[in-house]
């Protein structure tokens, strides 16, 4: 009996890429506000973002990536007096699945972040025109393109894009026919993070947060896992690891100190929570972010 081959379907294809850009800015910068006929992210690297855009102004931070669908109006600003480095890249895909993304704040996985690392590591083989300038409109290719660079480019956004579906939703709404769910006014949201921003420093309940912010928990919890793909102290613990990991890389706390500053209950429970949510111990993040330094100093 002879092979037969199996037809595999391809659920989700980018046919263009239009720019990939990876800005540095400083504290003051204010981009004038545009809009294109195709998708465009942009995740924050460093610092704070603005974000203004058709459905409202939303507050950016680092590890969050917010899409922007085709001919959507967006302008953005820096927050308050830190440098600001952001990835943004616009594409062309017309897979029904690309839904999932209208009017999406999103919370990058590692393993998300390091697909962006790819993604900028080829664009740098694809294209002479520098990453860092926020007014180019067309890239140039390279004369002499690394062999591969340009398709593992469009690979590695594909499988960017694909993870990100995969981990906030198991099962998609669009493979059972059914629609994506609509989201909540931007501006509730928006309270909400501001609120636990400033209590991240102590312990919130679910039922604090409704009581301080005027809304049901069945509506606080839908809320969330629409736009983030997690309940609301889950988010509330990832924002929590996210300074506690920048307070490791400044190197002037202990872990000890660095729980009891982010109001945890002991220090065993900081590094479980550190654990299950960085995917390894204050004490391997801190040896990493060392060694990251020696080999950036050449040592």
């Amino acid at each position: 009996m002879g092979y037969e081959s199996v037809q595999l379907k391809k659920e989700l294809l980018v046919d263009q890429i239009y720019t990939v850009h990876y800005f540095k800015y400083q504290n003051g910068l204010r981009l004038d506000g545009e809009s294109g006929d195709f998708w465009k992210f942009q995740c924050i690297d460093k610092g704070e973002a603005d974000i203004n855009t058709d459905t409202g102004r939303h507050l950016l931070s680092h590890g969050q990536i917010i899409f922007h669908k085709p001919n959507e109006y967006h302008s953005l600003r820096t927050v308050g007096n830190n440098p600001l480095n952001i990835i943004s890249v616009s594409f062309s895909c017309a897979s029904p699945y690309m839904d999932f993304f209208e009017n999406r704040i999103l919370e990058l996985s590692d393993t998300e972040r390091a697909l962006l690392g790819f993604i900028l590591k080829e664009a740098r083989h694809c294209f002479s025109s520098p990453l860092d300038n926020p007014y180019t409109k067309k890239m140039e290719l390279r004369s002499n393109i690394l062999f591969g660079s340009q398709q593992l480019l469009i690979l590695y956004l594909e499988e960017f894009l694909i993870h990100i579906i995969r981990r906030y939703h198991s099962s998609h709404p669009l493979a059972s026919g059914r629609s994506v769910p609509s989201r909540e006014p931007s501006d509730v949201c928006r309270k909400i993070i501001f609120y636990l921003q400033e209590h991240v420093r102590e312990y919130v309940s679910v039922e604090s947060i409704c009581h301080d912010n005027l809304i049901g928990r069945s509506q606080l919890q839908k809320l969330f896992r629409e736009r983030y793909g997690c309940g609301v102290i889950e988010f509330f613990s990832r924002m929590k690891i996210d300074l506690a990991k920048k307070l490791i890389q400044k190197n002037e706390m202990n872990f000890t100190q660095i729980s009891e500053f982010l109001g945890y209950s002991s220090i065993h429970y900081f590094s479980r929570q550190f654990k299950k949510l960085a995917g390894m111990t204050p004490t391997e993040y801190a040896t990493s972010i060392r060694m990251k330094q020696t080999q950036k100093n050449g040592l």
